[in-house]
């Protein structure tokens, strides 16, 4: 069990390379030098402005680049906040724009709020008083956790930025505070006057006493009856990284990291041929299903709201990858535009995953042919408040791509009187509820199926009706329906015609003469359950269907628009989805929606065992056979 970080040859820059902390540094130093920094100004965001996918896909080794950072700026003095678009190859300020928070959303959360709720709810007589109330005079222990508001604009504070604050207990300070939630009462703190500008208490219910100890030494002595696995490699691991391009038996891609998905791969690329232009987590939501008034509007958008990348994971070696592994480091930029790095953000490895194929001829002596299967995962970690989320891509050698979102960590947990129960949730230890909620993550998918003119279809099993064409009433068939026009492009998975979509390219044949494609198998769940009309609804609009196709256009970056953050809602694909735009025969994003409907178990609790949700991508007719006869036996 090793790894190391690869150092290969220097390579020429690619327009889609991760940023670098040079990049970082002089974006910074061109808008000092153009007025737009002061003292108070913070960096929530800053990213890479894409190429298009022309530009991208047209670069050769040798060409010249020219990068450009997208910068989100706030003014942690007044509020105000602008978008910046800065060439850092030329040191040019392209454009600078005022953002209108109170129409277009806010920017994400910096880190430093954090802080700013905590320090302010505390000082605030309301909330001590309430505390009081129920009991609680020292909250030197509490824990008030920065809780994105949501709509809360639409409750008197428009144009505000807002966190909402509930608050948790600990017994000492390594407890868990998830263990002891304080009910019935929630702050809203404008984090640009430092105080709190509503105070919600709906009445004292019981704090929870019983501690949510998970660590070794709460729980035991370990067990002793394991002996130990071994996974090695002497020869060192089968694929190559050069640069940011790595390729592992047929397949080829480059891997970048940003502040807000995490883990993007671009120009994905399989025995010379494109399948995915780009593949990123763009979007989760996780929304709860709870009615009381200071739990209602519990629903957040974590990549948008919080920066799935910001809150990355520095890997540890056989606690979060085991194998052959190999480490790679993220640039990322600080609450006041400043470099720093990341270690251990991505890892890559190889794992062997049981019979990829096998048969036994009965016919020659029971001869049998089989072959192992392995794949090359790269993934990374991200813990967002309460949650740890493990995210996976998946290559395998018959050319299928699979991806994985592993929910781990700790349930969200409110307060109810002990026995009483809840149908909301699970009552987990005697007063403590882990509400019933949602995951909803969102996968875009920039299609390149063998080049960019692809067709979506839907395709449905479903039975011959008896008759002549069926005497028998045993036959069935598929329904292929082509989604052509931008108003259909909303699709929502159905388990009784095994419905999936096939990403098309009728400008390449295979040899039976059908067009070459690829098809997205999903495993679906409930969609978003939040009610029409609701404020999550509006916010979380892309968790109502299980697949929505679109043009591509690079401006179309979020499913829920670029700023989610107490935004009223409709960004993003609801925009996207008017009539109009057909969808044959063109560059295509498809936006896959999925996850888990979760109705915690007490087995869940104190710490819950991953969660798996996820899809696939498997060649259709994209190869002429079985593309994996080659395997050593």
């Amino acid at each position: 069990m090793t790894c190391c970080h690869p150092r290969p040859p220097a390579a020429d820059p690619h327009p889609l390379d991760p940023l670098t902390a040079e990049e970082i540094d002089t974006a910074r130093r061109v808008l000092q030098q153009q007025g737009h920094v002061g003292e108070s100004t913070r960096f929530p965001l800053v990213l890479l402005d894409e190429p298009d996918r022309h530009t991208a896909t047209a670069h050769r080794d040798g060409d010249p680049v020219a990068r450009r950072l997208r910068i989100t700026l706030l003014d942690s003095r007044t509020g105000a906040a602008a978008e910046a678009l800065v060439d850092v190859t030329a040191g040019l300020l392209l454009s600078h724009r005022e953002l209108d928070p109170a129409v277009e959303g806010q920017p994400p959360v910096a880190f430093e709020e954090y802080e700013v709720v905590e320090s302010v709810v505390k000082a605030d007589p309301g909330w001590r008083k309430a505390m009081a109330e129920r009991g609680i005079t020292d909250t030197e222990l509490a824990i008030c956790a920065p809780l994105c508001a949501g709509s809360a604009n639409g409750d008197g504070n428009h144009g505000r930025r807002l966190l909402r604050s509930l608050t948790w207990l600990r017994c000492e300070a390594t407890d868990s505070p998830w263990a002891h939630p304080v009910g019935g009462l929630y702050a809203d703190v404008d984090v640009i006057e430092r105080r709190v500008v509503r105070l919600v208490d709906t009445g004292a219910v019981p704090v929870p006493a019983e501690c949510g100890r998970y660590e070794a030494e709460f729980n035991g002595p370990p067990r002793t009856d394991l002996r130990p696995l071994e996974i090695r490699q002497p020869q060192g691991p089968s694929f190559e990284i050069r640069g940011h391009q790595l390729s592992w038996q047929d397949w080829r891609f480059r891997i970048d990291f940003n502040a807000r998905e995490g883990l993007v791969l671009h120009q994905i690329i399989l025995r010379g041929r494109s399948v995915l232009h780009r593949a990123a987590l763009a979007e989760m939501a996780v929304a709860y299903g709870e009615a009381e008034e200071s739990r209602n509007w519990v629903a957040f958008l974590d990549a948008g709201e919080y920066s799935l990348g910001r809150n990355a994971n520095s890997l540890k070696l056989g606690c979060d990858c085991l194998g052959e592994i190999r480490y790679l480091d993220a640039v990322l930029a600080d609450d006041d535009g400043a470099a720093y790095t990341l270690s251990n953000a991505i890892c890559v490895h190889e794992e062997d995953v049981g019979l990829l194929w096998k048969h036994t001829d009965i016919f020659n002596n029971d001869t049998a042919e089989s072959r192992r299967s392995r794949r090359l995962v790269v993934s990374y970690i991200a813990t967002v408040g309460n949650y740890d989320y493990g995210f996976y891509w998946y290559f395998h050698q018959d050319g299928t791509i699979a991806f994985e979102a592993k929910s781990t960590g700790i349930v969200q947990t409110s307060a109810i009187r002990p026995g009483a129960g809840s149908p909301h949730g699970t009552e987990v230890a005697p007063g403590l509820l882990a509400p019933y909620h949602q995951h909803l993550f969102c996968v875009r998918l920039d299609a390149a199926v063998d080049g960019t003119r692809n067709t979506v279809e839907e395709v449905d099993v479903v039975p011959v009706p008896s008759g002549p064409d069926n005497p028998n009433g045993n036959a069935f068939t598929v329904r292929r329906t082509a989604i052509t026009d931008s108003a259909r492009g909303g699709r929502t998975a159905d388990t009784t015609v095994g419905r999936r979509w096939r990403i098309t390219n009728t400008g390449v044949r295979n040899r039976m003469g059908e067009p070459v494609a690829y098809t997205l198998v999903p495993q679906p769940g409930p969609v978003l359950l939040a009610q029409p009309g609701s404020a999550a609804r509006r916010r979380m609009a892309y968790g109502t269907k299980h697949l929505w196709v679109t043009r591509y256009r690079p401006e179309r970056r979020y499913p829920a628009g670029d700023y989610p953050n107490q935004h009223p809602g409709g960004a993003g694909l609801p925009e996207w989805t008017a009539a109009g735009e057909s969808l044959e025969n063109t560059e295509l994003t498809l936006w896959h929606t999925f996850g888990p409907t979760h109705l915690p178990r007490l087995e869940e609790w104190p710490v819950m065992p991953v969660d798996v949700s996820g899809f696939m991508l498997k060649p259709t007719g994209f190869f002429d056979r079985n593309p994996a006869l080659d395997l050593p036996r």
